[in-house]
């Protein structure tokens, strides 16, 4: 019977199943030794697990394993329930702080008049404007396929003409019935609608900081007295003649 129950136990084990990337606290880390960090940083240093449960239990803190893989493992004392809603925090901010990129298409044919070029072009520079890529796509249709050369000529203007505001990060290639090339924005350069918002910023947040010292005041606000005319002396009342 003590074989049979040895047997039972290991054979989940044995066959193996989902390894849990939950993080271990408290008395889910179930081995006999910690390389344990205090609550401060400070390294406490290799200690038995018990030990650090009851280190965690007096400062009314959780004992965390941070490094699972290290031999031993590694364990940090803190509080494991403001430590889970820094690090969501810190998740959801970097992934609000990830560039977005918007892929627009135009949609050309081959044999386009000047007039229908222009429209579309203008097109292409407000996509690049506002920062976005452009997928150009050349449709050919019947007999136009047979002449591919007018795609590439096509689209080898349409990228000299907005080559400002782009670049051909994908050069054109033939799929199918159409034809397609991605431009992409020039890097760092300063979009139309990053151009709007600066406009727009208050005027205050623009004006430079005086760089003289914070007492000194501005010289338009600092009056000079004007200077006070002093009486002329009373002139002096001539002797009376004497009867």
């Amino acid at each position: 019977m003590q074989l049979l129950r040895a047997v039972v136990k290991t054979t989940p084990l044995d066959l193996g199943g989902p390894i849990s990337t939950e993080t271990r606290i408290n008395d889910r880390i179930r081995v006999p030794e910690v390389r344990l960090i205090g609550p401060g940083g400070e390294q406490v240093g290799i200690v038995r697990v018990e030990d650090a449960l009851r280190v965690a239990l007096e400062a009314d803190l959780d004992l965390v394993e941070v490094a699972p893989d290290a031999r031993p493992p590694v364990c940090k004392i803190m509080d494991y329930g403001k430590f889970k809603y820094e690090t969501a925090q810190k998740a959801r901010e970097s992934r609000k702080n990830q560039v977005q990129t918007v892929i627009k298409e135009q949609k050309l044919r081959p044999k386009i008049d000047d007039h229908d070029y222009e429209t579309k072009k203008r097109n292409v520079v407000r996509f690049l404007e506002a920062g976005s890529k452009v997928k150009v796509t050349i449709m050919f249709r019947g007999r136009e396929q047979s002449r591919p050369e007018l795609g590439f000529r096509l689209l080898q203007r349409l990228g000299s003409d907005v080559a400002d505001l782009g670049f051909v990060e994908t050069s054109a290639k033939q799929d199918g019935r159409n034809m397609t090339m991605v431009l992409a924005p020039h890097k760092g350069a300063k979009t139309r609608v990053k151009a709007q918002q600066d406009s727009s910023a208050p005027a205050a947040t623009r004006q430079p900081l005086p760089t003289g010292p914070a007492s000194a005041e501005p010289a338009a606000l600092v009056e000079t007295a004007a200077p006070v005319e002093q009486a002329a002396p009373a002139e002096q009342a001539a002797p009376a003649d004497p009867q």
